[in-house]
C-alpha cells in the first residue's frame, strides 16, 4: 500500500465529536495515511492539537491564524514564543502555523485588520526564526505580501527554514517564488474540482519536488464531497472532508502528471520530510521516504 502524511489536516475542529475524530484518523491510517499535522489556529487550541498529536501518532503546529487574528491579543504572541519554547523538545512540533495572510474576506481587507494582519504575520514568521522551526502558511489572495515578509527576513540574513505555502492556488511565477525561498507547495481536494485548470496544470507541471498533499479537513473538499449552494439551500449538508480522502486526491495528482501513484506518494513524503524535517523521527521504521 502506498503511505502518505497529510500535511495539513484540522482534526481537532468542533465538527468532529472526539470518538468521530478518533474514529476518522483510524479510517485514514487504513488508507495508508501514516502521518497527519495537526496546525493550531488560536491560542485556545494550541493544548488540544498537542494533545491530539500525541493521542494519535501523529504531529502539530503551533500558531495564531489570520481568521482569528481579530480576537488576538497582543500578548498572544509572547505565549505563542513561550509555548514554543516549552515544548521545543516536543518531537511532534514540526512548525509555527497555521499562520499568514487571508485577503479575501471583505472585513480582514479593511485598512486596520490588514494592518493587523500583517503585524501577526511578520511577529510569527520571526517567532519561526527564533525558534528554528518551518511555516504553515495561509495563502488566500496574500501570495505576493506573504513573499514580501519572507524576503525580508532573507534580505536580513534571517530566513525562515521553509515550510509548506498551504492550499496553494497562485500563479506560476509565485509558486516559483515560494519554491526559491525553501518552501514547498499544498495540494488538496481544490485539485479535483474539473473547473480547477489552473490549479491542475499547476500540479501537473511544476517540479515533482515542489509538491505536498493535504485535506485541509473538514474544510475543502473534494469534488466527490462538495455539496452544491443551491443542495446547502434546500438543507443538504455540505460534506465533511476527511484525512483518509488524501490517497484519492493524490491518485488524481498521479494521473494528471501521469505518474504510478506509489511513485506520487512517494515523492511527496520525501517532499514533506524536508520541508518538515521534524517528521523525519515520527516516520514509520522501515519504511523509505526517497
Amino acid at each position: 500500500m502506498a503511505m502518505w502524511i497529510d500535511t495539513h489536516c484540522h482534526l481537532d475542529a468542533p465538527e468532529w465529536t472526539d470518538t468521530e475524530r478518533l474514529r476518522a484518523r483510524d479510517d485514514a491510517r487504513r488508507a495508508g495515511v501514516a502521518l497527519c499535522v495537526y496546525p493550531a489556529v488560536a491560542r485556545p487550541h494550541w493544548d488540544a492539537v498537542r494533545a491530539l498529536a500525541h493521542r494519535t501518532g501523529d504531529a502539530y503546529a503551533l500558531g495564531i491564524h489570520p481568521l482569528c487574528v481579530p480576537q488576538a491579543t497582543d500578548d498572544d504572541l509572547a505565549a505563542l514564543d513561550a509555548a514554543l519554547s516549552r515544548h521545543r523538545d516536543d518531537p511532534r512540533l514540526v512548525a509555527v502555523g497555521e499562520i499568514g495572510l487571508d485577503f479575501f474576506v471583505p472585513a480582514l481587507c479593511e485598512p486596520a485588520l490588514r494592518e493587523r494582519q500583517t503585524l501577526f504575520y511578520t511577529a510569527q514568521l520571526r517567532l519561526a526564526q527564533r525558534h528554528g522551526l518551518p511555516v504553515l502558511l495561509h495563502v488566500r489572495r496574500s501570495a505576493d505580501a506573504l513573499l514580501h515578509g519572507l524576503r525580508n527576513l532573507a534580505r536580513q540574513g534571517r530566513p525562515v527554514a521553509g515550510g509548506l505555502a498551504h492550499a496553494f492556488n497562485g500563479s506560476a511565477v509565485q509558486a516559483q517564488a515560494f519554491l526559491g525561498l525553501g518552501l514547498a507547495l499544498g495540494f488538496g481536494g481544490a485539485v479535483t474540482f474539473d473547473t480547477a485548470r489552473q490549479l491542475q496544470r499547476l500540479a501537473a507541471s511544476l517540479p515533482l519536488d515542489a509538491l505536498a498533499l493535504e485535506t485541509d479537513a473538514p474544510d475543502i473538499p473534494p469534488q466527490w464531497l462538495y455539496v452544491p449552494a443551491a443542495e446547502r439551500a434546500r438543507g443538504r449538508p455540505q460534506g465533511r472532508n476527511a484525512p483518509a480522502e488524501l490517497p484519492r486526491i493524490g491518485a488524481m495528482v498521479a494521473r494528471l502528471r501521469g505518474l504510478d501513484v506509489p511513485v506520487l506518494a512517494q515523492a511527496t513524503t520525501a517532499n514533506a520530510l524536508r520541508v518538515l524535517p521534524r517528521l523525519r523521527a515520527l516516520w514509520p521504521a522501515g519504511r523509505s521516504e526517497a
